[in-house]
């Protein structure tokens, strides 16, 4: 059975008795430029068709779609899924809709989400890009839409920016550490690359324990899903430092996961054995046995100014170029107590 056709202004113009313009003034909210008799025939009219209005197709009449681009490197990331929750109150509230474009860090397809945001017509984009690749962040650079970056600034690319204020974070973290009486910390990240959030925590970490010539600094590098890397990294710093106190920083959180897998593959224990500190906040991280020490970022508040910014430039705002740093909230939990 074949589905009914839409129902069209005309149709409601018919039912009505009326013309498209009258109708054309009751769905543009001036209805008082019609008489009390129309108004009921057009709102019968609308009810018995069940007439729709196509927002999209009045947007565009104005010039506006009110859409907003949001691209997303990995929507199974926590973080990435807290900041979309900001993201989202803050265009209900403005009277935007977001689009949301998962990558699952593919080039292809980011490349692919950057051009069909343009042919929606968006009006913004919010990238979260920490995990972009160059074409990606190339093709970001072309675009004359206004645009803010979530927790990543790239090179050379004037463009606003919003997240953490990662040397504060990272400072903090390390100094709990400290305090806590580790001697020989580890500082694990994804590969660095030119992601500026990695570079900025393992510098605030490194300008840390250089205060501390006691203490051993190290860093390391590794793949999120290579496993056995991960086990080997950690096997050997706890064989390195052994009969010292010793702790691991973990630069992200999905890290953070398979760093906490990897301690009970090689038979580690986190709070007794080895120390742990995550950035990011887990749900499931005070559940995991002791509870892991978090550095709790205010994602919902980073995602919610990411849009107050982008809807500022689509609304005309040109001022300065603007980096927008929240701080973070250190949760201590039994994997780093003495």
């Amino acid at each position: 059975m074949s589905k009914p056709a839409r129902a069209t202004i005309s149709d409601v113009a018919k039912a009505a008795k009326t013309g498209k313009t009258s109708i054309s003034r009751y769905l543009n909210g001036e209805k008082h430029l019609l008489s009390d008799a129309l108004l009921a025939r057009i709102e019968q009219a609308i009810a018995d068709l069940d007439y729709r209005p196509s927002l999209m197709a009045r947007g565009l009449k104005r010039g506006r779609t009110r859409l907003i681009g949001l691209i997303i490197a990995d929507i199974t990331n926590p973080y990435s899924v807290n900041v979309l929750s900001g993201i989202e109150a803050a265009c209900r509230e403005k009277g935007f809709t977001p689009l949301v474009c998962n990558t699952n860090n593919e080039v292809d397809q980011e490349l692919h989400y950057l051009d069909l945001l343009r042919s929606y017509q968006v009006e913004g984009i919010v990238v979260n890009a920490v995990g972009m690749r160059e074409e990606g962040l190339n093709r970001l650079q072309q675009s004359s839409l206004p645009m803010v970056l979530i927790d990543r600034k790239i090179p050379e690319f004037a463009c606003d920016v919003v997240g953490l204020d990662n040397t504060q974070a990272a400072t903090t973290a390390t100094e709990h550490l400290i305090e806590q009486g580790f001697e020989a910390i580890l500082f694990l990240s994804e590969p660095l690359g030119t992601v500026n959030t990695r570079r900025d925590r393992l510098a605030a970490f490194r300008a840390t324990l250089a205060r501390y010539p006691g203490v051993i600094a190290e860093n390391a590098e590794t793949p999120l899903h290579e496993a056995d890397q991960i086990d080997n990294i950690l096997r050997q710093f706890h064989t390195r430092h052994r009969g010292m106190r010793k702790a691991v920083i973990s630069a992200n959180g999905a890290l953070t996961l398979q760093v906490a897998r990897s301690l009970k593959r090689i038979g580690l224990h986190w709070g007794s054995d080895i120390g742990l500190l995550g950035f990011d906040e887990l749900e499931w991280a005070e559940l995991a046995g002791v509870g892991i020490t978090t550095l709790k970022q205010p994602t919902w508040q980073i995602g919610y100014a990411a849009v107050e910014q982008v809807v500022r430039r689509i609304e005309g705002v040109s001022d300065a170029i603007h980096e927008q740093v929240f701080s973070g909230e250190l949760i201590v939990r039994g994997s780093t107590a003495r």
